[in-house]
């Protein structure tokens, strides 16, 4: 009974979500699958909060100073990155499994799986780009940080569209385009 409430809740809280999200779908994005306009939405929204919590730790929480953890010393841009990042992963996983992606047939456990393999290419594409534009290009942290999302968000659009919450719409789409 109180699984079944709980159930319900979820349900209530995900359809108010969606009915938020699409009361934005104004006649101009139309030109736009909805599928994509929520992705854009709900990735958009989750990348504020990425941004805002990095910048916050980054700024106020580690101060800007290298954290060290004895065996090893992680640079502020980088421990504040591994900070944010699981807060960042379970809300990007429950929006797109439930709100964008939410015609996808495969099992949760596997769309989970592979949410987790195309993020872990996030989190290379993240280490790299940092490294680069705050180490060797002398930028500045958020900046570099900015950046780098635009750069993941459509490596995230693709491997998430098209293997995470793949659906059989898009299997037979690929088989007819090949």
């Amino acid at each position: 009974m109180l699984f079944q409430y709980m159930v319900q809740i979820l349900r209530n809280i995900r359809n108010a979500i969606i009915r938020f999200i699409d009361w934005f779908y104004f006649p101009i994005f139309r030109f736009i699958p909805r599928e994509i306009f929520r992705y854009a939405f709900t990735g958009g929204v989750n990348t504020m909060v990425d941004l805002l919590l990095y910048f916050i730790i980054y700024r106020y929480v580690l101060d800007m100073n290298i954290v060290d953890l004895g065996f090893v010393a992680i640079s502020a841009h980088i421990a504040a990155f591994l900070i944010v990042f699981p807060v960042t992963f379970t809300t990007g996983f429950v929006l797109a499994k439930y709100v964008t992606f939410s015609a996808s047939e495969l099992h949760g456990r596997i769309q989970l799986f592979r949410y987790g393999v195309t993020v872990l290419g996030s989190i290379m594409l993240n280490y790299v780009f940092l490294k680069l534009f705050v180490e060797y290009f002398g930028w500045y942290a958020t900046f570099s940080k900015a950046i780098t999302t635009v750069i993941v968000v459509i490596y995230s659009y693709i491997s998430q569209r098209y293997f995470s919450f793949k659906t059989a719409q898009v299997a037979v789409s690929r088989k007819v385009n090949v």
